[in-house]
């Protein structure tokens, strides 16, 4: 038998002894003596270095916000495109999500795409219409030609009430 067959790892000290200060010398002579770790030099990279600054400290943290407030006001968003009836306690739960640390995000999304039966039940339809163009007129602006002349026949029974006369008097009833 062979003693490196018997004793494997001794025989691969013995090797690495053997080798290693030529090894060593070999890794010496081909390093570079210096190094470099960058590629500018002097104002260069001076001037980089304060440009990398900048957008460190101030536009990546100016972006991150933008775009964490943008992603929070999706589900309103979503609802309000889907003429949804809650969109309001939507907006509510997303503003509640930005001080919880967006821990309620996912349910505001899930409650922007949801169809609210219930309401369809209550009031007949599962869409509002938002915003002013697309909203009923709110009451006393609406002027038809029927609530002129209801308006008329009351002044005009107020009117007789304060004299003393009836419609029946009058002949008109």
């Amino acid at each position: 038998m062979k003693p490196s067959s018997k004793f494997p790892a001794r025989s691969r000290r013995l090797a690495l002894r053997r080798w290693s200060p030529g090894g060593v010398l070999a890794l010496v002579a081909l390093l570079p003596l210096h190094a470099h770790a960058s590629m500018f030099k002097g104002e260069a990279l001076d001037t980089a270095a304060d440009v990398l600054t900048w957008i460190v400290l101030v536009v990546a943290p100016v972006v991150g916000i933008g775009v964490f407030l943008l992603v929070h006001v999706l589900p309103e968003k979503i609802a309000e495109k889907n003429h949804h009836p809650q969109t309001k306690a939507i907006q509510c739960l997303c503003l509640l999500s930005l001080f919880f640390g967006g821990m309620l995000w996912p349910l505001a999304w899930l409650w922007a795409y949801s169809r609210p039966v219930l309401y369809q039940m209550a009031y007949g339809t599962d869409k509002v219409v938002h915003g002013k163009k697309d909203a009923a007129p709110a009451p006393g602006t609406e002027d038809t030609d029927e609530l002129r002349q209801l308006r008329q026949r009351i002044a005009e029974l107020e009117a007789r009430l304060l004299d003393g006369t009836s419609a029946a008097d009058t002949g008109k009833v």
